[in-house]
C-alpha cells in the first residue's frame, strides 16, 4: 500500500513538473514573439490572408511539401511584380530542403492573360495566380506561399544570423541598392545582404543574382538549423509577421524547423528555371524574354522535386495519403 502511494505521489510530482514546464515554454514562446512584434515595423503583409485572392493549393502527401517563395518590393498599396520566385521543396522523412529558382523573365503562358514575363502573374493576381501558372507550364503543384517584403529581410536576417553571413563579393556592387559592397570574402548582416541579393547590374544579368539569392538562402538555412535559432524562433515569427503573408499556419513552421535541425548537415540543393542549354534571348511585345524549351524544363523541374524521394507503391499509396494535419503529426 505504501509503495503504491509512492508512486502516485511520484506520477503526481512528475505531472505537476511537466505542467509547470508547459506553462514556462508557453510564456516564453509569447513573450518572444511580442518582442519580436516589438522590434518589427508597421510591415504591408500585417494581416495574412487579407491582400490576395484565396489560394487553391493542393494539401501534401507523402509527406513531401511546396512552398512557393515569393519576394515582393510592393509599397504602399501597389501591386508590384514579383522581385524573386522560389519554390522550396521539404521532404519530412529525408528533412532535406531544396530550392528551384524561376527566373522573372521566363516567357510563359499565364492563365486568361497569355504569353507574357513569368514576374508578371504575381502583379496579375498575386500567389494564386503564379500556382496556376506554375502548374499549368510546369506541372508542378504547390501546396503553400509566401510573400515576402524585402524590407523585412534584414531584420530576420540579424536575428537569425547576428554574427552575419560570409560571402565571396566578384566585383564592386553600388548601383541601385544604397550602398557599395568591395569585392572580396565579406561579412554581410542583414542590410548588406540584403543589397547583395538584389543588386541588378550583374555581368551575368538575372542568372548572376538567382545565383546570389539561392546562395544567400543556403547560408541561411545552415544559420537556422542550430540551436540558438530554435530558442529565438518564436522571436523571428514575431519579427517576420508583419512582411510575410503566407497560408502555412504556424504547426508546421514548427514541424518543419525542427526537421532541418534533424537534417543541418544535409547540403542545401538548388535548380535554375530555365536549365542551361534550354532556352535562348528574344524581344517580344512585352519586353526581352527567356524563351525556353518547356517539355526539358518541365521535365527538369519535376525530376529535381522528386528525385531521391522513394517511388511508392499502389498499395503503399492507398495506406500513405495524409491530410495536413496528419502531416504535421508525422514530422513532430
Amino acid at each position: 500500500m505504501k509503495k503504491r502511494n509512492r508512486t502516485k505521489n511520484k506520477w503526481k510530482r512528475n505531472l505537476f513538473l511537466l505542467i509547470s514546464l508547459l506553462i514556462i515554454v508557453i510564456f516564453y514562446c509569447v513573450y518572444q514573439y511580442n518582442k519580436g512584434l516589438s522590434e518589427a515595423s508597421d510591415g504591408m503583409y500585417k494581416n495574412d490572408g487579407t491582400m490576395f485572392d484565396p489560394f487553391q493549393g493542393k494539401e501534401p502527401q507523402f509527406g513531401e511539401i511546396n512552398i512557393l517563395l515569393i519576394g515582393s518590393d510592393a509599397r504602399g498599396d501597389e501591386q508590384a511584380r514579383s522581385d524573386a520566385l522560389m519554390i522550396a521543396h521539404y521532404n519530412q522523412k529525408s528533412h532535406s530542403l531544396k530550392i528551384a529558382s524561376i527566373m522573372r523573365d521566363t516567357y510563359v503562358d499565364i492563365p486568361n492573360h497569355g504569353k507574357q514575363k513569368m514576374n508578371a502573374a504575381f502583379a496579375f493576381g498575386g500567389p494564386e495566380l503564379v500556382r496556376q501558372t506554375i502548374k499549368q507550364n510546369f506541372d508542378v503543384d504547390i501546396n503553400y506561399y509566401a510573400v515576402v517584403d524585402f524590407n523585412g529581410f534584414s531584420k530576420i536576417v540579424d536575428i537569425i544570423a547576428p554574427d552575419g553571413i560570409e560571402v565571396e563579393i566578384p566585383y564592386e556592387m553600388s548601383y541601385g541598392i544604397g550602398m557599395t559592397l568591395h569585392p572580396g570574402k565579406q561579412i554581410l548582416h542583414g542590410k548588406e545582404l540584403l543589397g547583395y541579393v538584389r543588386f541588378r547590374q550583374d555581368r551575368l544579368s538575372d542568372f548572376g543574382r538567382v545565383e546570389r539569392q539561392q546562395e544567400a538562402l543556403s547560408k541561411i538555412k545552415e544559420q537556422a538549423a542550430s540551436m540558438q535559432s530554435v530558442v529565438n524562433l518564436p522571436k523571428i515569427l514575431g519579427v517576420a509577421d508583419p512582411y510575410i503573408d503566407t497560408n502555412v499556419d504556424i504547426g508546421t513552421i514548427f514541424a518543419i524547423g525542427k526537421g532541418l535541425i534533424a537534417g543541418k548537415s544535409k547540403q542545401m540543393e538548388s535548380l535554375r528555371i530555365p536549365i542551361k542549354d534550354s532556352y535562348v534571348n528574344e524581344r517580344v511585345n512585352v519586353g526581352s524574354v527567356l524563351k525556353i524549351d518547356y517539355e526539358k524544363n518541365k521535365q527538369a523541374l519535376k525530376a529535381f522535386l522528386s528525385q531521391d524521394n522513394e517511388r511508392p507503391t499502389s498499395q503503399e499509396k492507398k495506406n500513405r495519403v495524409v491530410s495536413l494535419s496528419d502531416f504535421i503529426a508525422l514530422v513532430r
